[in-house]
């Protein structure tokens, strides 16, 4: 896993990219499923709002893309570093 997240450059992803961003970078184990959570809440607020918006789907590709690599990295961290199932095993 990454240490850092990454986002396409020029990102105004602003809105989720800088929780998803505390959680990566916390190193406190005690406050990381709380950072891990804020991230989670941000990124299904920005994909409801997706969801609202009148412009075409494919005018949010790149974000949409992103959100769901960000989505990936949580789902890491809590596997990797707080110890939840994988449950993705096959």
């Amino acid at each position: 896993m990454t240490n850092e997240a990454s986002y396409p450059s020029g990102s105004s992803f602003a809105s989720w990219q800088s929780e998803v961003q505390a959680a990566v970078d916390e190193s406190n184990s005690e406050k990381l499923l709380e950072r891990v959570h804020a991230a989670e809440i941000a990124i299904f607020n920005r994909f409801q709002e997706l969801a609202n918006d009148i412009r075409p789907a494919s005018s949010h590709h790149a974000e949409r893309e992103a959100l769901d690599k960000a989505l990936e990295t949580l789902r890491l961290i809590k596997r990797d570093r707080l110890g939840f199932p994988d449950w993705r095993k096959e």
